[in-house]
Order: structure tokens, then C-alpha cells, then sequence
């Protein structure tokens, strides 16, 4: 539900969500509270427009990641930090859709302009207007998370093209506080939860702005991106998965290789984006290169999977959290037009 760059399980560390409306602290009506889908674009929203610090972790396939992350919104602009607590050393720092992850160790930065995909606790992902299309959302009732009283809601497939989902979202603010991914049985895939969390935090705008200034000694990376269509690149994807839409297509290119970076100088990779409003499927299509691709990759870490393969002359990438055939069919609908 949650592209990852420390690993797979970490993509809820580093991903961020798209930029948001100015903060707003009024309670919905109880008509939300009962109306699943509505309750839906409650929680998303509050990702955006809420002032809030805490720890969260990822757990799944016997991994376990966890970072510190605070949002705080002034003069209508978010501002996001973001530092994994786990493995490398890892900041990530966002004004609207400017993004800037520091890798300390090395004295690498990297800027880029960013903004598309959710990741927690934002919600949504795409257009949400059909998810009523392809689940089903129920309110179950109330627990507790983080010693914050919760409103639980089930969100249960309508087809074996994605996975399930229960949510935890805070009764006063709809701040999402934990959310857990179901494979087939009901059995948990991934977990991600706030072990920690204060909401309408004051805004400490300072702590995000002066790290993405003070960058002297560092090694820039700028990553180049540029709006591409898949029919444009010579490629066609005859047709994806039930429900999922294509979100946006981009040309990405390093204008520096890097430390940090998994593709060299100058390499164009392909990366087109399909969502169903809950979850994604991202497909990377690049040059083969036998120094550096290896043999094909089926992987599963937590509910991401990941498949790499060889078509041609070149190499195609599919990742998302969604069921093993939702990715082999987009891999398999994937066809080259021309040389």
C-alpha cells in the first residue's frame, strides 16, 4: 500500500506523500464516520493537513524497519523530515513537492521534485473515485493505537487482483495510525504502525529548511525526469490488471552517478505507474546490461513483490503491493513496438 531505495520493506520511510491543503482541526460529522468510503478520504487527507511527530515501524517477511517522521504545515506549505532509524543512515526532507535525502555518511544528497505516490500515513493512491468498484469498506468498531482511541475499517477485495486492508485511523483527528495488509486468508503481510505519535504538534518549520540548505560539502545528484508516454518510448502495455489505471509515465535519467542512486550516469529508465486508488503497480523498462542484470527475479518481502526479467534487449522491473498474478500479468502484457 505503500518505490523503495534502502529495501523493499522501507519504501513507507522514505516515499512521501503528495502536497496537501492547509491544516484543519474541525471534526467530521458522524454521517463520515458511518460512510466507509468517506471515512477513506478523511484519513488521507489528514496526512496532509494535520501537525504531527512520531516513530513508526514496518514489519513483514521477518523484517522489521522503523523511522521518525514529523509534518507540520505553515503558511498553507507542508514541510515533512523523515530519518530511518535502521540500517544506513538515512534524512529525507520535503517543502511541497522539493525533496531532499541526505545520506551523512557518504556526503551524498539527493534533490528531486516529487509528489505522486502516498505512503504513511497518507492513504490514497491515484484517483480513489472507484474504490468502491473493486472493495469493500466497512467500519468495525474501535480499539486502541498508540494510546490513541482508533476507528477500525475492513477493506476486503472484490477480486484476487489486490490484496485486503485494516485501517486504524484516529477517532479526533482521522490520523492514520496503523494500517495492515491482507494476503488471500486474512493473514498479515505487512504491518505499519506508530508506536508513538503527538498530533497538532507546533510547527517547527526550522528543523526541516535549514537541512535542505546547509548541504556545503556534500555531492549533489539532481535525478532528470521528464513526462513520457510508453507508446512515445517504442513500448505497450496491451492491458493492465482490472482497476488499475495508468497515473503517470516519466523518463528518469542521473545527471551524476552517485552513491545513492541505483541506475549510472546517462542510463534512461522508463517508469510507468499504475494505480487502482488504494494500491500501485510500478513498472521500470531500461537497457539490458549483462554487468548488471542478473538472472529473473521473482522476490516478496513483506506484501511488496518484486519481478525482474529479461525481454529482448532489455530489462523490465515490476513492483507493487498486490498478488503474485497481478504482477505477472502486468509483466506479461508488457510487449516492445519498436526496435
Amino acid at each position: 500500500m505503500l518505490l523503495r531505495t534502502i529495501a523493499p520493506l522501507t519504501l513507507a520511510l522514505v516515499a512521501l506523500a503528495p502536497p496537501g491543503l492547509a491544516q484543519s482541526s474541525a471534526p467530521a460529522p458522524q454521517a463520515v464516520r458511518s460512510d466507509g468510503r468517506a471515512l477513506l478520504m478523511r484519513i488521507h487527507e489528514a496526512a496532509s493537513r494535520r501537525n504531527y511527530q512520531g516513530t513508526f515501524v514496518v514489519t513483514g517477511g521477518g523484517s522489521v524497519a522503523s523511522a521518525k517522521i514529523a509534518h507540520f504545515i505553515e503558511g498553507g506549505a507542508q514541510f515533512e523530515r523523515i530519518e530511518a532509524l535502521d540500517g544506513r543512515q538515512r534524512k529525507v526532507f520535503r517543502r511541497d513537492d522539493t525533496v531532499h535525502t541526505i545520506w551523512p555518511a557518504s556526503h551524498v544528497a539527493m534533490i528531486e521534485q516529487r509528489g505522486l505516490l502516498s505512503s504513511f500515513p497518507a492513504l490514497l493512491q491515484g484517483a480513489g473515485d472507484s474504490i468502491g468498484e473493486w472493495y469493500e469498506v466497512r467500519i468495525e468498531g474501535a480499539e486502541r493505537v498508540a494510546g490513541r482511541e482508533a476507528e477500525v475499517l475492513a477493506i476486503e477485495p472484490r477480486d484476487r487482483w489486490r490484496h485486503g486492508y485494516r485501517l486504524w485511523a484516529d477517532r479526533a483527528t482521522f490520523l492514520l495510525l496503523r494500517s495492515d495488509t491482507l494476503g488471500r486468508h486474512g493473514e498479515v503481510l505487512e504491518t505499519t504502525a506508530f508506536s508513538d505519535v503527538a498530533i497538532g504538534v507546533r510547527p517547527q518549520v526550522d528543523t526541516v529548511v535549514q537541512p535542505m540548505r546547509r548541504l556545503d560539502g556534500y555531492r549533489i545528484v539532481r535525478p532528470v525526469l521528464a513526462p513520457a508516454r510508453l507508446e512515445d518510448e517504442g513500448w505497450a502495455l496491451r492491458s493492465p490488471a482490472p482497476g488499475f489505471r495508468l497515473v503517470e509515465c516519466v523518463s528518469r535519467r542521473m545527471d551524476e552517478p552517485g552513491e545513492a542512486p541505483a541506475e549510472p550516469a546517462g542510463v534512461p529508465v522508463v517508469q510507468a505507474i499504475y494505480a487502482d486508488g488504494l494500491t500501485y503497480v510500478s513498472v521500470f523498462i531500461e537497457p539490458y546490461r549483462a554487468d548488471r542484470h542478473a538472472q529473473p527475479l521473482l522476490a516478496t518481502l513483506g506484501a511488496t513483490l518484486t519481478l525482474s526479467q529479461r525481454l529482448g534487449d532489455w530489462w523490465v522491473t515490476v513492483v507493487g503491493d498486490v498478488p503474485t498474478a497481478t504482477l505477472k500479468h502486468f509483466a506479461g502484457a508488457l510487449e516492445r513496438r519498436k526496435p
